[in-house]
């Protein structure tokens, strides 16, 4: 018999009733050979199917359920969120993109997560229409668990065997078909406003529909400014049905962030600290910088992303330097839970940790390598760092595998820090504020030939540390202040100490 004919008869039989639907789908599929001996395998399941000669479907496929002739051309596929590594297992919704109903390709994005280490946008690796979304704003997605819903019509194949092993809802509730739940993410006309979760938490705690707010960033983005100048214009705050007439106190879940920060400094209080401060003048080092800026990068101007350079490279890298001689302030503890266990393991790598005050909270991404970098080189690394930060685009490969921790508090205003040592290090340094102060200098007259005293303007900083007291003793931690303190306040003893 022919194809056609086969087909025919086949189609023939569904109408007439009851062949079983595994069978009929795999009809639809195509996925069999017209041959007079040839087989159709349906799985494990079912018992292979042999066609005879006279091309007669046997009676034991057919069961009581009717079966429609009209293929699917259309399929519901659960989109899974995929291992963001680190074993991480469930990561916070801050951001979506799309809306049930929308029209998506593949590649585009669907929404952002966040996770204990940075922020992730997901994009689909379908094209169709978004039927549903599982989770709101601000709530948790698991790992492996569906997060969208696509209707696909390219992919049927692919749901009609995940169809037989999880039903889909035919429809969703109210909560999860509502978009305009979180006022900060789509408006009542569904329109997408792109913001970064802390001005959206500005924006909530205002009470401010936030798509009512003329972003001035990048692409129509609202910044944090665009929010107070709105509050401050006197604009009337976003009332919901479910305003209350009273103030009340609230309880919100710790975000992703908070969370890794809450099991990270639980786990550091099992480490007896301690604190050392010292106090370090900036003179030479602000001329070597005024040098670099002025008559370097002034002249090199499209080598480089930046213009000018702070004074953190200085500093990250006479750190380092300082590092070559105190090995054990960049060591780490292993097997540490029991004294007769307890090892150190020294490594080789300053891959530097520099802290970061970020939209989504604080991030410590490091440096790699700082020992073999040049001080344009770790500027270059920290310009990219920072602009990322802003983004909220530090990558966990940045976080990963830091040795040692610098903080700037300095830019904030404050002088001292108490910081306290994460689990898999041993130091950490704070740099506090540059003030110009009065200090007494030890001087020669010129005239006399005489000692004498005289009051001159410096410009100091204070620095201030803590080391984990179970290996590192305060004398350690001195002896490496005054070898940094060496190579800030004398550059030129930096180039003894390069390779």
């Amino acid at each position: 018999m022919s194809c056609l004919n086969f087909l025919l008869q086949s189609e023939k039989s569904c109408r007439e009733g009851m062949l079983r639907r595994s069978y009929c789908t795999y009809l639809q599929r195509s996925c069999y050979d017209f041959s007079p001996k040839s087989t159709i395998i349906f799985g494990t399941s079912f018992p292979r199917l042999t066609i005879s000669r006279d091309n007669k479907i046997p009676l034991s496929i057919y069961s009581a359920r009717y079966f429609h002739a009209t293929s699917f051309n259309h399929a519901v596929i659960p989109f899974l969120l995929a291992d963001v590594g680190e074993g991480i297992t469930e990561c916070e919704v801050i951001q979506w993109f799309v809306k049930p109903g929308d029209q998506i390709n593949e590649f585009d994005k669907l929404c952002e997560v966040q996770s204990d280490k940075a922020s992730v946008e997901i994009s689909s690796r379908y094209t169709g229409t978004v039927v549903k979304m599982h989770y709101t704003i601000g709530e948790m997605a698991k790992v492996g668990k569906p997060i969208v819903d696509i209707e696909s019509p390219d992919t049927a194949s692919e749901s009609s065997s995940s169809e037989e092993r999880t039903q889909t809802p035919s429809s969703s509730s109210p909560e999860s078909l509502n978009p305009s739940k979180d006022i900060s993410f789509i408006s009542q006309n569904h329109e997408v406003t792109l913001a970064t979760p802390a001005v959206r938490r500005l924006a909530r705690e205002n009470a401010i529909d936030i798509s009512k707010i003329q972003g001035t960033g990048k692409s129509g983005r609202v910044s944090k400014e665009d929010v107070l100048n709105y509050v401050t214009k006197g604009n009337p705050p976003f009332v919901s049905n479910t305003t209350t007439t009273a103030a009340k106190d609230e309880i919100v879940k710790l975000s992703s962030l908070q969370k890794s920060m809450f099991k990270t400094m639980t786990r550091s209080l099992q480490i007896p600290h301690f604190g050392y401060s010292d106090e370090y003048c900036m003179d030479n080092i602000i001329e070597f910088r005024n040098i670099i800026n002025e008559k370097f990068l002034k002249n090199n101007r499209d080598e480089f992303p930046f213009k000018k350079i702070s004074f953190m490279p200085f500093l990250i890298k006479t750190f380092s330097a300082a590092l070559l001689d105190f090995p054990i302030l960049n060591a780490t503890l292993v097997d540490a839970e029991d004294v007769n266990t307890a090892k150190l393991r020294y490594r080789s790598r300053h891959n530097i940790g520099i802290a970061m005050d970020t939209p989504s909270g604080l991030l410590v991404p490091n440096i790699k390598d700082v020992q073999q970098k040049s001080i344009l080189d770790i500027a270059r690394e920290l310009y990219r760092l920072h602009e990322a930060g802003k983004r909220n685009a530090i990558t966990s490969a940045d976080l990963k595998d830091g040795t040692i921790t610098l903080s700037n508090i300095g830019i904030v205003g404050g002088e001292y820090l108490s910081p306290v040592v994460v689990w898999s290090e041993l130091c950490l340094g704070a740099i506090g504020k540059i003030h110009r102060l009065p200090r007494f200098e030890v001087v020669k007259d010129e005239r006399s030939g005489r000692i004498r005293e005289k009051v001159v303007a410096k410009n100091l900083v204070k620095i201030s540390f803590c080391a984990d007291h179970r290996v590192i003793d305060g004398a350690t931690v001195a002896r490496f202040s005054e070898s940094w303190r060496n190579l800030i306040e004398n550059p030129v003893f930096l180039s003894s100490r390069m390779k």
